[in-house]
């Protein structure tokens, strides 16, 4: 998929993958610790803000989500009538790994919930390259369709405390290419979807290409956090087989969302760090939008993939969900 050779780097060990002769990948998932969800809360344990709890959604697809709620509403230190802003959460990982139990993950959505407080759907998705695009977005539209239709009735976090007029779609990395296009699909089913009512995407360093390659991707030729050629790996075992990387899916510059998104009034908001791989893909997605008559609110830190790493910059970011929901929510 692409032209350049990098005799230094090996995609696959880099990113502690093995592939297969039979197109699939042997994950280590001993790289990744994990987090048991906590659906009870524990009278004598105070340190755990939000409770989760793990809830099938397609067992033939062994797709889930997992349920943040702020512990709060459960003590009553809310009103018994408050209603949460509700959000859709899609991890990153490439496509190709993580997933809503993650550690990292689960702490950053417990967090998000917590400091807003909102509800928080993490989903767990199908992943490539057993699954390549487009399932992650069916996944995600079915996790739409069943807050819609089943969740509010038959699952009691969502019923008596998540808002569905206030709904908002947000991925980190690869989930937010997936928030994006979800959205995009969304914006089409927008009456097939009510109640639930869609407000915003918050895209967080959101995972984009191309195949003519931006100023900061030829930077990061020897990144020691994401190497260009681990990107390429990633768009070669998420994209369609044949695909190149100016397919929709991974560039949005050949797409048609701008229009959607613009008529369906929603707000975008995107973060990015200055020394990602990815910032000139994000910036010219912001302006893509801009054009289009997209409202974005874009913040570029001065930090690099992960603002987990940058306490200040991290709580930047949170404060700036907070804000992004609330001044939706207050709409009406």
């Amino acid at each position: 998929m692409s032209s350049q050779h990098y005799s230094s780097i090996d995609p696959y060990k880099f990113f502690q993958i093995v592939p297969n002769a039979d197109g699939t990948i042997t994950r280590d998932y001993g790289n990744y610790p994990c987090t048991v969800a906590t659906p009870y809360p524990d009278d004598h344990d105070h340190h755990t803000l939000v409770l989760s709890k793990d809830v099938p959604i397609n067992q033939s697809n062994n797709t889930w989500v997992r349920i943040f709620l702020p512990r709060q509403v459960v003590d009553d230190s809310l009103s018994s009538s408050t209603k949460l802003p509700l959000i859709i959460h899609f991890h990153g990982g490439g496509f190709i790994t993580l997933s809503p139990a993650t550690s990292a993950i689960h702490e950053v959505c417990s967090h998000i919930a917590a400091e807003i407080p909102c509800i928080i759907v993490s989903v767990e998705y199908r992943l490539a390259p057993e699954h390549r695009l487009p399932a992650a977005y069916d996944d995600a539209m079915e996790v739409l369709q069943w807050i819609k239709s089943t969740g509010q009735e038959e699952e009691e976090w969502l019923g008596k405390y998540a808002d569905f007029s206030c709904c908002y779609l947000m991925g980190d990395s690869a989930g937010g290419n997936i928030a994006y296009h979800s959205g995009l699909r969304a914006a089409t089913q927008n009456d097939n979807l009510l109640p639930l009512k869609i407000r915003g995407l918050i895209l967080n360093q959101p995972f984009f290409g191309g195949v003519e390659r931006t100023e900061s991707e030829l930077r990061s030729l020897d990144d020691p956090f994401l190497p260009l050629c681990v990107n390429d790996m990633m768009w070669e075992l998420s994209l369609p087989v044949g695909a190149d990387r100016d397919h929709e899916y991974c560039n949005p510059m050949v797409g048609n969302g701008g229009p959607k998104i613009t008529a369906m009034g929603w707000r975008v908001l995107v973060n990015g760090g200055k020394k990602d791989t990815l910032i000139d893909r994000q910036i010219e997605v912001v302006k893509m939008m801009e054009v289009k008559g997209v409202t974005v609110v874009s913040r570029f830190g001065e930090g690099g993939h992960n603002p987990a790493e940058n306490p200040s910059e991290y709580n930047a970011f949170i404060a700036a969900i907070k804000a992004f929901v609330l001044s939706e929510s207050e709409l009406g």
